[in-house]
């Protein structure tokens, strides 16, 4: 009995002390994030749509961060992120940059003409936000509540059977 239980007791202080190292090693290896980065992300809108000329909100946050870029790049944020951007650094205010599309107030969805949809899987690709669903060779569709409207799925598309929408208004019921 006490046979069995010798090695089963070096197992657990090896487990005990791989545990202890990997504590360690996290504490002392912490995330070297700027905090300012994480301020400036959060002001950023998430959509991941690469419309700055970066792949995402954080790569743009920590170029901002770097003064490798400036506020005004961000169009589905719009003035109101600009001016938020600006606040935060102590930036005097500026318009969107005129090399980038204007955004529209009015928020937009993709949505595919489910007859036309050849499967390709491009448009699944383009998505950095995962808002298409579908199979291969099979008809995909749009998850409307995580649809960032950023037109990245609109030019892989080799059937052009994606079209930007204004966002549907959620229907609100009432039980009475």
């Amino acid at each position: 009995m006490f046979s069995q239980a010798v090695p089963l007791l070096i197992i657990l202080c090896l487990i005990s002390l791989v545990s202890y190292l990997i504590l360690l090693i996290q504490k002392n290896f912490k995330s070297s994030d700027d905090p300012i980065i994480e301020k400036i992300n959060n002001l950023l809108p998430q959509t991941q749509c690469a419309q700055c000329g970066y792949p995402g909100c954080k790569p743009y946050a920590t170029a901002i961060s770097k003064n490798e870029a400036d506020i005004n790049r961000c169009p589905p944020g719009g003035q109101q992120t600009i001016d938020n951007l600006a606040e935060l650094l102590n930036l005097p205010n500026k318009a969107l940059a005129e090399d980038l599309p204007i955004a529209n107030n009015t928020p937009k969805v993709a949505k595919i003409n489910e007859a036309e949809c050849i499967g390709c899987l491009l448009c699944i690709k383009a998505c950095p936000v995962d808002a298409i669903v579908g199979a291969n060779k099979l008809m995909h569709t749009v998850i409307t509540d995580q649809c960032t409207g950023c037109d990245l799925c609109i030019p892989p598309c080799p059937m052009n059977c994606i079209s930007m929408v204004e966002r549907p208004v959620p229907v609100k019921y009432s039980y009475k």
